[in-house]
């Protein structure tokens, strides 16, 4: 058990596992570990944000995990090392590179390792599961797929990798589409460099709708052991839609009992561009649109006390987790609420 988490009570500790993207469910995770083991969470994490960029593999989601239960996570941003530095970015910058992501150097190194691993052959998760071993972490983290799946955004100028979209634009761009590719691999030659650089008038390899991205068979095992599954307070278009469009996870969330938390209070959403996103994809930017998206396999869904967009049965409760004892509080009101589920 991580040192800063402690079980509840004597009473046997549930086994979770979380689906998870961005910001928001780590930080409800951040809640969880001072009520259970980090040994009884896995987290099954998005990774339609990675990207091959400056000759290394980023895998932003999978990294503030890693970094979180390593502690080490800078909580201020919620992404990256805590007391990083950026001599290599600003180095890369002095000699003309035009670099729209920040990477600090210890985050620079993990993605450095992560690219050699999978250009020696192994899988994304066999990578995250050697880079979790080396960071200590006690928590079984994993990626939604082994294959490469990515966000894009269509604009009136071409396709952008939601990461330009977010970063290099500050989600300032209209969004025509949201746009969901997908190749099987993952090496070097899907690089985001060359996706970045793609126009309207090329056509994205895009998912037809009678495939879809295999999930892992450890991301479909992690559900099936698991006791409790929790979607987070994430972005429902580019953190939880990706995974569950990974085939079987849908199937195999309706066996289990499901706790979905809502990332809006009222129309807006707690961080990031999730309005935007969810109005383009045709769905009102709410928790009743983030519910009608979860319903077929929600059991309990989870709204924020402020939130005048009331869904039927939901349990309200604060979910603005400006800081940990918000965090734990909404962890002890959902574990209250689930016991006797397990």
């Amino acid at each position: 058990m991580n040192t800063d988490s402690c079980a509840e009570d004597n009473e046997r500790s549930p086994r979770i596992t979380f689906l998870s993207g961005g910001t928001g469910t780590p930080k409800l995770i951040r809640g969880f570990r001072k009520v259970i083991p980090d040994e009884n969470i896995s987290v099954i994490v998005n990774t339609a944000e990675d990207m091959w960029i400056y000759g290394s593999h980023l895998s932003p989601d999978i990294d503030t995990l890693m970094y979180l239960f390593a502690g080490i996570l800078n909580t201020d941003t919620w992404w990256g090392i805590r007391g990083d530095t950026t001599i290599t970015h600003d180095r890369m910058k002095e000699l003309g590179e035009d670099l729209f992501l920040t990477l600090g150097d210890k985050d620079r190194a993990v993605n450095i390792i992560r690219a050699r691993l999978l250009k020696s052959g192994m899988t994304l998760t066999k990578a995250t599961e050697e880079l979790c071993a080396r960071l200590n972490v006690k928590a079984d983290i994993m990626p939604m797929t082994d294959s490469t799946v990515t966000t894009n955004i269509l604009t009136k100028n071409g396709l952008i990798h939601f990461q330009e979209y977010w970063v290099r634009y500050r989600g300032t761009v209209p969004i025509e589409k949201v746009v969901r590719t997908f190749r099987e691999g993952i090496l070097e030659t899907d690089s985001e460099e060359k996706m970045g650089e793609e126009k309207a008038d090329k056509k994205p390899s895009i998912i037809p709708a009678d495939v879809s991205p295999r999930a892992t068979a450890k991301a479909l095992n992690a559900i099936k052991s698991a006791d409790i599954v929790i979607l987070g307070p994430s972005n429902p278009v580019t953190s939880i839609s990706p995974i569950l469009e990974c085939e079987g996870i849908k199937e195999a969330l309706k066996k289990k009992y499901v706790v979905a938390v809502s990332p809006f209070i009222g129309d807006a959403p707690i961080s990031g561009p999730a309005k935007a996103l969810m109005e383009a994809w045709g769905m009102p930017p709410t928790s009743k649109g983030t519910y009608g998206l979860y319903k077929d396999f929600t059991d309990l869904f989870v709204q924020d006390e402020r939130d005048t967009e009331i869904v039927e049965n939901a349990l309200r409760c604060d979910t603005l987790m400006i800081n940990e004892e918000i965090s734990v509080k909404l962890a002890r009101t959902i574990m209250e609420r689930i016991k006797g589920k397990y």
